[in-house]
């Protein structure tokens, strides 16, 4: 009888302790969800607007993604490279994703390995006999991918090796060539970092402005 009694006194002590073990749970879910609906809101919502919004009033064209427009119509964005058909545009480096912006990346090929070396050799000699030039005047980066392979800027001397085709085709005089060359160089970033260096987007956008084929 008496083990019945306690028995039977156990069993809502237990049931108490579980709804109380259920309550602390419930308790305890209610802050985290807060946080984490609080959390998406600021940093989901709330961040990318405001950034989106003072990226908009300082960097306008920036912040639409230096867009190249020409006659009104969208012609690409100064920081993609794009392939460009015909003797009358300069080249810009080589792609390893074929100039495709949702596949940009690097060959991962290391220096050592025998396929980078076979390309690298195969590259020069076709823009060798595409300038005209001998294989030792060919600047390297002509023949190398940059780390995303979407850089769309090349090196004074790969865009001065081209000069002489471009101008060939647009049936103009090379210093006028030359001319839009130098004003399209940039220097290093603030004067210290990097190399001076000319974006073939901005150059054969004024090669057509300018100089019609």
């Amino acid at each position: 009888m008496n083990r019945s009694a306690a028995v039977s006194l156990s069993r809502p002590a237990r049931t108490r302790a579980a709804t109380s073990a259920s309550l602390q749970q419930h308790g305890a879910l209610r802050p985290a969800l807060g946080l984490g609906v609080a959390s998406l809101l600021v940093l989901g919502l709330a961040y990318a607007v405001g950034t989106t919004t003072v990226s908009r009033a300082l960097f306008p064209a920036q912040a639409d993604g230096s867009l190249l427009v020409v006659d009104g119509q969208v012609r690409g964005s100064r920081l993609v490279a794009q392939p460009f058909a015909g003797n009358g545009y300069f080249q810009t480096r080589p792609s390893a994703a074929g100039f495709d912006p949702m596949a940009a990346a690097g060959s991962n090929l290391a220096r050592s390995n025998p396929a980078l070396q076979e390309r690298v050799r195969e590259a020069t000699a076709a823009v060798a006999l595409r300038e005209g030039v001998p294989t030792s005047a060919v600047p390297g980066d002509l023949v190398t991918q940059s780390g995303a392979g979407m850089d769309p800027e090349i090196s004074p001397q790969a865009a001065a090796v081209q000069v002489a085709r471009v101008a060939r085709a647009r049936g103009v005089d090379a210093a006028q060539v030359e001319a839009l060359v130098a004003a399209h160089t940039e220097g290093p970033q603030w004067g210290v970092f990097g190399q001076p260096r000319v974006n073939v987007m901005e150059l054969n956008t004024a090669l057509d402005h300018t100089l019609h084929p």
